[in-house]
């Protein structure tokens, strides 16, 4: 009886052993993998602080769309202003080519570089575009010295535009792009397994493309306004006078040339006679023999009445 006893008692204990160590290993994976759950989401959290912090120091957390507009122009005003000039003439000028070269070595002089030139041209008429850059601070003085070559300015347009605003703007958003780059390069050097490299990577080459974005637009934008374009349209007018030609100044030729014209219109002429008299000469024969007769009889008439 008691064997049998010791024998359960020996029983319940195994299975209750039994019971703990599996919740413990089941336990062990939830934790494990609610440890790498909660890794990635703090990588993502990460990021997206790491950028609401960087906006929130330009343009204030609190802001309304109004501040933070109002900001910007603020910051645009405090930053040297970004203007970007461009000019475009129509003028008339009395030497198209001389023209033309003067531009371009004024061009030269101010600091520029023709960027386009075409020319065109008909009897009447020379036209051509050039198309200049120049420094922005030499833009006024060098489109009075275009206006100088001409004789005439036909049109005169002169355009300015404020994009300081639009550059301040890139330039918080690319601020806020690197601190997400470095923060990623951080997250990269502590990741360990190798789908969190893999989402990291893929994160960090979308967030290079968009600063590499960022630059080329800020460099397009400081290239239009430190160099000013100015289009230049030029025509010239012509007065055409018709020559003479060699062969209008052959005296004895067009005399000769003449003087045989002038026989062959007589012997032509003559012919014509020859053949209307000898071919018409039965009609003119009955016809003279038919008049004679009646002056004859007419004349008879007139005696006998007297």
């Amino acid at each position: 009886m008691i064997k049998r006893f010791s024998f359960l008692l020996v029983s319940l204990m195994l299975v209750i052993l039994v019971s703990c160590s599996s919740n413990d290993s089941s336990d062990s994976g939830m934790d494990g993998s609610a440890g790498a759950n909660k890794e990635k989401a703090a990588i993502g959290n990460e990021i997206g602080v790491v950028e609401r912090n960087d906006v929130s120091k330009d343009t204030g957390d609190s802001a309304s769309p109004e501040e933070n507009k109002q900001t910007g122009k603020d910051a645009a005003k405090q930053k040297a202003r970004m203007v970007i000039h461009e000019a475009e003439l129509h003028v008339r000028v009395k030497d198209f080519a001389k023209a033309q070269q003067s531009i371009e070595t004024k061009a030269k002089q101010y600091g520029g570089f023709i960027v386009e030139s075409t020319v065109s041209r008909d009897e009447e008429r020379m036209s051509g575009v050039v198309k200049i850059r120049v420094p922005a601070a030499q833009f006024e003085k060098f489109l009075h010295e275009a206006e100088k070559e001409a004789a005439e300015v036909i049109e005169r347009v002169v355009r300015g535009d404020d994009v300081t605003e639009d550059y301040v703007d890139l330039e918080s958003r690319l601020k806020s792009k690197r601190a997400v780059e470095a923060r990623l390069l951080e997250f990269m050097k502590g990741a360990e397994k190798t789908e969190d490299l893999l989402k990291i990577s893929s994160d960090l080459a979308t967030v290079q493309e968009e600063i590499e974005q960022l630059i080329g637009k800020m460099n397009y934008l400081k290239d239009r306004a430190s160099l000013s374009t100015i289009t230049l349209n030029m025509y010239e007018t012509k007065i055409v006078v018709a020559g003479v030609k060699p062969e209008d100044l052959n005296t004895w030729e067009r005399t000769k040339k003449q003087f045989l014209s002038s026989i062959n219109i007589v012997l032509s002429g003559l012919s014509g006679f020859i053949v209307f008299f000898f071919g018409n000469l039965p009609v003119l024969l009955g016809l003279a023999a038919t008049g004679f007769v009646l002056y004859i009889s007419i004349r008879k008439l007139f005696k006998n009445k007297s």
